[in-house]
């Protein structure tokens, strides 16, 4: 059995990993065209700000390569042959596979303004563009960020890091705003501009201009210019596609797959950011950007490969991010940051919730604790838990297991609940019911 796996990602060691656990002889060969090969994602903002270094992104050892006993094949897919059961590497050879999975991710949007093929226009999709945006960035220059969600703020934090003057640019009239609520956005903005960060609300890019093949300003809608030496840009993902065009296989705005990460060719499996995946909960087709459901449908993808029949259940999404240095988790359906039906209180420290049992351990020192909780009708469906980090662990599994808080549900809508607290007793109670 030959099992043929497209792509280095978290999603492909994964399926290789499962893969191994159940057939210790069957030949495995992964092929990428990344030059790292496997490494973290998460991390790179991590890199790019000087907090982790450059062999912190590698998180698997060499023996543990040895010990999957697989082939990694540096080069590029050009094309799958369905009917030979093959795949075109580098346009001229083929190898042939029983069972092919593909995770090849998703890549970032591009800019589509004037100028943005221009020197010093960067993006933070891999670890070749972290490194680039490090030999560029210098203490004392201007950069211009666009984009509204992590990687934006990401990119913000790590030129600031590096001693660069930093302007952010928002579309709308606050910092991802169909995620956070009004307190939540302006917690984050608040803390960008205490590190020196510009911001400018309502604000689209025009143009960039540059001198000598380099750029040098950006013009905004409003006609207003702004001096610079960088344009970094994070305005969302598109899962790669292009590998399917040709393929027949059924897509969407991913390759849609079934609950065992297969696609249309029972022989062909695709995991990850590229996947658009069942959900039975919703009974709709989804797509996943984030690094542990990529993980968890890479390891399902490959025991399926193997002959180990298993079923991908999409979990309540769960996001641990760092916003303008603040701790964040983000649980399931938040919203769009509209005040109905949610309940955001910034809770105090207690006791209650520092003798949590198996909680993530308790942090302090931070000036700010928030949580926001989006309430069913007997149900938690959402949380965002900022700062102490205590009760993110207990409200994954709560919102997870679809615990009936009938039970605390009308002290939870009390204007001054005590909201940490009751969260955590009920908590306590809940585990022991459920045998957590």
């Amino acid at each position: 059995m030959r099992y043929v796996i497209i792509g280095a990602g978290v999603a492909g060691l994964s399926a290789v990993e499962a893969i191994r656990s159940v057939d210790t002889a069957g030949e495995i060969v992964m092929i990428s065209d990344d030059p790292f090969g496997y490494y973290s994602r998460p991390g790179l903002a991590y890199y790019l700000t000087g907090e982790l270094p450059d062999k912190a992104l590698f998180p698997r050892t060499k023996e543990h390569y040895q010990n999957l006993n697989f082939n990694f094949l540096k080069a590029r897919v050009t094309r799958i042959l369905r009917s030979d059961h093959a795949v075109l590497v580098d346009g001229k050879s083929k190898l042939s596979y029983d069972k092919l999975l593909i995770a090849v991710g998703a890549r970032a949007m591009p800019l589509e303004v004037s100028g943005a093929s221009l020197d010093g226009v960067v993006k933070l999709d891999h670890l070749t563009d972290a490194r680039h945006i490090m030999s560029l960035a210098r203490r004392g220059k201007t950069a211009v960020v666009v984009g509204g969600g992590i990687t934006a703020l990401e990119l913000t934090e790590g030129l600031l890091a590096r001693g660069m003057k930093v302007h952010y640019l928002l579309r709308g009239d606050r910092y991802w705003s169909n995620v956070l609520d009004k307190h939540e956005s302006h917690v984050v903005e608040d803390r960008l501009k205490e590190e020196g960060v510009i911001l400018h609300h309502k604000a689209e890019l025009k143009e960039i201009t540059g001198k000598r093949g380099r750029v040098s300003q950006v013009t905004l809608q409003d006609g207003s210019i702004i001096k610079c030496e960088m344009v970094a840009y994070a305005v969302g993902i598109s899962p790669c596609l292009e590998l399917i065009h040709e393929s027949h296989l059924a897509k969407d705005r991913g390759i849609l797959v079934n609950e065992q990460l297969q696609t249309t060719d029972p022989d062909i499996y695709a995991a990850g950011d590229v996947a658009q995946v069942y959900d039975p909960l919703t009974g709709k087709s989804v797509l996943d950007s984030l690094w542990n459901p990529a993980r968890e449908q890479g390891r399902v993808a490959g025991w399926n490969m193997a002959g180990r029949r298993a079923a991908y259940l999409k979990s309540a999404p769960f996001n641990v991010t760092r916003l303008a240095g603040l701790t964040t988790t983000i649980i399931g359906v938040v919203g769009r940051g509209k005040d109905d039906d949610l309940i955001g209180i910034a809770r105090g420290d207690s006791e209650t919730w520092r003798e949590l049992p198996e909680a993530i351990i308790a942090q302090s020192g931070f000036d700010v604790n928030h949580m926001r909780l989006m309430v069913g009708e007997k149900t938690l469906v959402g949380a965002i838990v900022m700062g102490d980090q205590t009760l993110s662990w207990p409200l994954q599994k709560m919102i997870a297991g679809r615990a009936d808080i009938s039970s605390i549900r009308d002290r939870i809508m009390q204007p001054d609940a005590p909201l940490a607290d009751l969260i955590a007793q009920f908590w306590m109670t809940w585990r022991t019911e459920v045998a957590l």
